[in-house]
């Protein structure tokens, strides 16, 4: 089958992929379509340090082939999401609602796959969505709706939970509150609509590309600002939640400076490993604070569920978002039109 491979050298198609059969408690998925996030090209410029041979993508939906014993959540033949989280379901965390802090879901790649029929692979973010056949622990796999495209709801599994998630679960936005975005990218756009599903009274999004105005209002924006400086021109006392989604340290520091009283930051970029940032501690003494968000603070099982009827009802944005598509074959092209900010996300099929 074919897929997409990370040797750590380049990055390359193949057709001689093979993935095992599920096992207890798993599903075996046929990817359909897969978004190609930046946290895929991060793993191969090395800002996110992974071990190889690797098969990327961790953004995709598809239609469910096999389940292992113990499986009876979903069947052969249904449509479904799948998130990153592989975690446990029993540790205190995941007893307390918060998956994402599952130590059995952090750090522990597996090797279901196998290239030319005899070297493993790894699996990327226990997903793995480039490829034609993948499979996952069956906490992951997300039963949705036949009439969303695949290609939509493909994006609802790392983009919507991030973005969306990170201003409903860890924010906490309220209604009427002050809300900056930095960086319209494709986790962005989920931080604005979710800000817009909170009913934040004023959105301001902040891009250096005046080209991406028009989505980021599409998607919630009441303000469209080229440069984080003038932030202050519109709302005067600073902002009650700023979301960095660039991955810049300069940005978070100007992230923190933009703070109203009480003001909190929420961390979504990706810097490299051992980037450090600094700020003056004096101006967190007001109640504000700094806070990093893994993958939305989601649950996933709960939350796809949701962002899911949320679209369906026409008040959650996720069409909007698949601004190009690419067969799998033309997995450089996406790359490069992803890398250059030419598309929101750039989605792949099978």
């Amino acid at each position: 089958m074919r897929g997409v491979v990370f040797d750590g050298r380049r990055v390359r198609v193949v057709d001689d992929l093979a993935v095992r059969e599920p096992g207890p408690g798993e599903v075996l998925v046929a990817i359909a379509a897969a978004g190609l996030c930046h946290s895929d090209l991060s793993v191969v410029d090395g800002t996110i340090p992974f071990p190889v041979p690797v098969v990327l993508g961790h953004e995709g939906a598809g239609v469910v082939e096999a389940v292992g014993a113990g499986v009876t959540h979903v069947a052969p033949g249904d449509h479904v999401a799948l998130s990153t989280l592989a975690n446990c379901g029993t540790c205190p965390e995941c007893d307390r609602g918060r998956p994402t802090m599952c130590r059995q879901a952090i750090g522990r790649p597996q090797r279901p796959f196998t290239l030319a029929g005899a070297e493993p692979v790894h699996q990327f973010a226990a997903n793995s969505a480039f490829a034609e056949r993948t499979v996952v622990r069956a906490v992951q796999a997300v039963r949705i709706p036949r009439d969303i495209p695949l290609e939509s709801a493909a994006l609802i599994g790392c983009g919507v939970l991030t973005g969306v998630g990170a201003v409903l679960n860890r924010a906490r936005v309220r209604c009427g509150d002050s809300v900056v975005v930095i960086g319209t990218g494709g986790i962005g756009l989920n931080v604005l609509q979710g800000a817009r599903l909170a009913g934040a009274l004023r959105i301001v999004a902040v891009d250096a590309n005046p080209a991406k105005a028009a989505m980021a209002r599409e998607f919630g924006a009441t303000d469209f600002l080229t440069s984080a400086d003038a932030v202050r021109e519109l709302l005067p006392t600073g902002a009650d939640h700023v979301f960095e989604c660039v991955g810049r340290v300069e940005l978070i520091r100007q992230a923190v400076d933009l703070l109203d009283r009480h003001g909190q930051v929420i961390l979504l970029g990706v810097p490299p490993a051992a980037a450090e940032a600094s700020f003056r501690v004096s101006t967190l003494y007001l109640d504000k604070s700094i806070l990093g968000c893994r993958y939305g603070s989601a649950r996933p099982q709960h939350d796809i569920a949701l962002y899911a009827d949320l679209y369906r009802q026409g008040r959650l944005l996720l069409d909007e978002l698949v601004t190009a598509v690419y067969p799998v074959e033309d997995f450089e092209k996406a790359r490069t039109d992803a890398r250059a900010g030419r598309v929101a996300r750039a989605v792949l099929t099978f």
